[in-house]
């Protein structure tokens, strides 16, 4: 129970307590914590020495608290929980709590490298049927390891912030053509932040996982699928999908879904042993894309083939460092229903089944567009969590 007024009850309470970075008034950005419909301003409560953090809260971003490791990230949110359930802390407290529609919220964390993966058995056999009609959905190596690429960090963008259609090289019938993409998607996905490094040439073990990652954010990973196909072979994402990757605004720490890990799916053939993750642990975490206000699709974290533990030891086994700030999404999240899928690509089989939004049909995205990504998870004692959303709308190309 909390003494917040209007947070009891809320998938903002107390079992929650995501992190974001907000601006009131033209303000320098703070950092705070949600709770209900308030924002927690940390950065006054480390300096009225509610909160102690080495100095970590009064900064613009969540970096430098982030590194500073799973015992302090534990100690901080234990005292913050303290503060906003006892009510002998109300007084000093309640100055700092501001309303959550009088701030403008800000790129959580400042991002380091960017790697996106390509997650779920569902979605990339929807793709492989779709692209390779006719031949195995799966490539042979999908069931071996997590496939992933990098992408580019300068281009994510905090929820909210239009999203401009891409222009770049597609192909038509006399061969290719420069201009704005016309098959613009999404990609619903779920990110994890990597707050603690680790040193060049040290792997980071499936048991380390918790170790390193601070939290969770959801991800719209946009895609120009059309600059895509032309574009990806042989050496795969590029310019289809650098132009924009919107994340939520409140990073939801691990600590808060530990009543959401469950077991992930079976994984036949046997993986190699760096990959062997004992819990074999996936999230349950239920997502719902909205296309103009109207749901379309409720895609299943918890069908995820490879897991988040997986993937980050995949992406270190040959060495490469992490940094604090190191964000990777899951790739596009989709369960074995059309209802499920977590792309436009899926949605509409390759455009071929229009969906009905209102009196329209749609295809891809067209400008003037609107998706917006949420999530729930279950929490202590039948509590439901929500993740931050994630929202954008499309603009035209410049």
């Amino acid at each position: 129970m909390t003494w917040v007024t209007g947070a009891d009850g809320s998938p903002y309470g107390v079992t929650n307590l995501p992190y974001g970075v907000f601006r009131q008034d033209g303000g320098r950005p703070r950092i705070g914590v949600r709770i209900g419909s308030w924002v927690f301003d940390l950065a006054g409560a480390e300096a009225a020495d509610l909160v102690l953090a080495a100095g970590a809260l009064g900064r613009p971003t969540l970096n430098e608290f982030m590194a500073l490791g799973r015992p302090q990230w534990t100690a901080v949110r234990q005292r913050i929980i303290e503060l906003l359930t006892d009510p002998a802390h109300r007084a000093a407290v309640e100055p700092l709590l501001v309303p959550l529609d009088q701030v403008k919220l800000l790129l959580p964390f400042e991002v380091a490298d960017y790697v996106d993966f390509y997650s779920s058995e569902h979605h990339a056999s929807n793709v492989g049927q779709i692209f390779r009609p006719g031949q195995p959905p799966l490539l042979p190596n999908w069931k071996h390891l997590p496939i992933g690429y990098h992408g580019r960090a300068g281009t994510v963008v905090v929820s909210g912030t239009p999203v401009i259609r891409p222009s770049g090289q597609r192909a038509s019938a006399e061969g290719p053509v420069t201009g704005p993409s016309v098959r613009l998607d999404i990609e619903a996905e779920v990110g994890f932040v990597v707050g603690v490094p680790s040193r060049l040439g040290a792997r980071v073990s499936v048991d380390d996982f918790a170790e390193h990652v601070f939290g969770v954010v959801l991800v719209n990973d946009w895609s120009a699928r059309d600059i895509q196909a032309w574009e990806y072979q042989p050496l795969g994402p590029f310019l289809g999908k650098s132009f924009a990757t919107s994340v939520s605004a409140w990073v939801t720490p691990l600590d808060a879904l530990a009543d959401a890990f469950v077991p992930a799916p079976d994984q036949d053939p046997p993986v190699v042993d760096y990959l062997r993750d004992a819990p074999h642990a996936g999230l349950d975490l239920r997502l719902v894309v909205e296309w103009n206000g109207e749901r379309v699709s409720e895609p299943p974290f918890a069908t995820m083939y490879w897991t988040p533990a997986q993937q980050l030891a995949h992406l270190t086994v040959n060495g490469a460092s992490l940094r604090t700030g190191d964000l990777y999404a899951s790739g596009t999240v989709s369960g074995p229903d059309r209802g499920q899928v977590g792309s436009f690509l899926e949605l509409t089989w390759g455009g071929a089944e229009p969906v009905k939004l209102g009196d329209e049909s749609r295809t891809f995205l067209v400008d003037g567009d609107t998706v917006t990504i949420t999530a729930t998870a279950p929490g202590p004692d039948g509590t439901t969590i929500a993740l931050g959303e994630v929202t954008g709308t499309v603009r035209p190309a410049r």
